[in-house]
């Protein structure tokens, strides 16, 4: 669930977290914060406890008035053409959105972007984590959100 304000740069991979993967964006990730409406670089601590993980309600940051807390990301289905995401909008700990992204590996595009920037920007991060991971395909049906 990383938070909806979180502008990812790069990947982090000197070891700050115990167990990389499992982060919501399948990695931890340096960046910036765009609440103010202007980028800004939050602290190290600020990086790692609240932009990376969402649902930060005790970050100096985040502002009073929001459309969501967290986004959360889950491969839905992958082939050797597509990978289609489950994305989750929250608020108060309680899905305010959701719905369905799909890449297409072939031409190297959405098909069906999201037309919120901030959902967007986080569903390229988390693609490129799980694309870094190797091809994976899974056949089969959908899974239900």
């Amino acid at each position: 669930m990383a938070c909806p304000y979180f502008v990812p740069r790069e990947i982090v991979a000197d070891g700050s977290w115990l167990h990389p993967s499992r982060l919501p964006l399948g990695a931890g990730w340096s960046g910036h914060c765009c609440s103010s409406g202007q980028e800004t670089t939050p602290t190290d601590t600020a990086i790692r406890e609240y932009c990376n993980l969402g649902n930060a309600a005790a970050c100096p940051h985040l502002p009073v008035q929001r459309d969501w807390d967290a986004i959360r990301f889950s491969v839905a289905r992958t082939s050797v053409e597509q990978v289609t995401l489950w994305y989750v909008c929250e608020s108060a700990h309680a899905p305010a959105e959701h719905g369905k992204l799909t890449f297409d590996q072939v031409h190297e595009r959405w098909l069906n972007p999201h037309a919120d920037p901030r959902v967007q920007r986080l569903a390229n991060c988390y693609l490129e984590t799980y694309r870094s991971h190797g091809t994976r395909t899974r056949s089969g049906s959908e899974g239900e959100l």
